[in-house]
């Protein structure tokens, strides 16, 4: 295989088109990071090499840039800068649902086309979005292939138990169910804590993805045993724009007493609450970390207060703690935000080492503190790249370089 070989990775959000670039050489190795976010109405290109320096920061000419077109933009900026070498490869797609099915990152087919479609209905805020991306490079590349790798797949070493919910059995058949997401998260921590904290990798680990969206995964021997999204991605923390856990009374009460109907429902749980809703500011945790509005700091308190409150339930999931490991835009850059979140969690044996947290890390806990808190970068990329290499029989060493992401404004995801 020449050493120009490089595979695409592909991360379609609900208003960006984040992507990376992998050399295929002797061993897998990050080249180019990036993304087009403001779809559709106000695009903007930004990518950074594998060092995190800006190789390119523009306004993209077109407006009302959906996400196939995104694809399009990006490819023709690759082959004009020559950025793809000699030959693509392959690319790897991170698509969050997977349902009961799906359980392993797969080729993509006609049939898998349409087994990702099906669950558009389980995920629609992003499922369509992933789609309009393999499609638009099926065009633009008709003889490349597709590697799907799913948020959900992860989760499917939970019990039975974890994964019900207490309502008749026939809406099993459905496929409700508790699914989990941010899998793809999750396993390039669960890849990397052995390195980190041994013993926490043979023992019971709380992950924090803390972020646009947020989530804790509980970890038993690195595999994961119960999460706080469960049937969609809405589910369980405060996150940006979604509410996470609520009383489903509240939603009967709002339709029969407010006059809400369902898509007004659907709105205001996925775009109008959490951080946006609550403090009537702003969804993104910088902002209402630099405000002195009173809202703003009440914000921050309830995501604390939920965050340490599930911390709490994963702990007793576990039957006790040895780790915890904060992630994401949110866990991986905002120290005051960590630093409450584990004082409010000290029952549990956490000792804080402000310094250390200040610094962020990597190990933000004393020496003497019963259990060990971490800050580590994650990097889905990395591991929608390996899947893409595996699946593909590329079979190459994996460079384990654990660069950090590139940091954007949709980074808090």
């Amino acid at each position: 295989m020449a050493a120009t070989d490089s595979i695409l990775v592909l991360n379609a959000g609900s208003s960006s088109l984040k992507f990376s670039v992998f050399a295929a050489g002797a061993r897998l190795e990050p080249m180019l990071r990036g993304q087009i976010a403001g779809l559709p109405e106000s695009p903007a290109f930004r990518a950074a090499d594998h060092e995190g320096r800006v190789v390119s920061e523009e306004p993209c000419r077109s407006r009302d840039l959906g996400h196939a077109e995104a694809v399009d933009y990006l490819l023709s900026w690759c082959k004009r800068k020559d950025i793809l070498g000699g030959r693509l490869v392959g690319a790897g797609h991170r698509v969050v649902h997977g349902g009961t099915g799906m359980t392993k990152p797969v080729r993509i087919n006609p049939q898998v086309l349409a087994e990702i479609e099906a669950l558009t209905v389980l995920a629609p805020l992003h499922q369509a979005h992933s789609l309009a991306a393999i499609r638009a490079l099926a065009i633009a590349a008709p003889g490349l292939p597709q590697v799907a790798c799913f948020d959900t797949s992860f989760h499917r070493t939970q019990p039975p138990l974890a994964q019900a919910f207490a309502i008749p059995r026939e809406y099993l058949k459905l496929g409700v169910r508790r699914y989990g997401f941010h899998g793809l998260s999750y396993e390039y921590i669960a890849e990397i804590l052995p390195t980190l904290d041994p013993r926490a990798a043979v023992g019971r680990t709380i992950v924090a993805h803390l972020g646009n969206g947020a989530s804790l995964c509980a970890m038993q021997c690195c595999r994961s045993i119960a999460t706080t999204m469960g049937f969609t991605a809405v589910d369980g923390l405060v996150m940006s724009t979604c509410c996470g856990s609520i009383d489903p009374g509240v939603l009967l009460y709002l339709h029969q007493h407010a006059g809400l109907d369902l898509h007004e429902i659907e709105q205001m749980l996925y775009e109008r609450s959490g951080l946006l809703g609550f403090s009537g500011i702003s969804g993104d945790m910088r902002t209402l970390m630099g405000c002195d509005d009173p809202r703003a700091g009440q914000a921050i308190d309830l995501f604390v207060y939920r965050a340490a409150r599930e911390i709490g339930s994963m702990a007793a999931v576990l039957g006790g703690l040895d780790a915890i490991v904060f992630t994401g835009g949110i866990g991986e850059n905002a120290a005051s935000v960590r630093g409450a979140i584990c004082r409010a969690s000290r029952w549990l044996g956490i000792e804080l080492d402000e310094a250390a947290n200040a610094r962020g890390g990597p190990r933000i806990t004393s020496p003497a503190s019963r259990v060990a808190a971490w800050v580590v970068p994650t990097n889905e990329e990395l591991v929608i790249a390996q899947h893409t290499a595996r699946v593909l029989g590329l079979r190459l060493p994996v460079s384990r370089g654990h660069a950090r992401p590139m940091s954007d404004r949709g980074s808090q995801a």
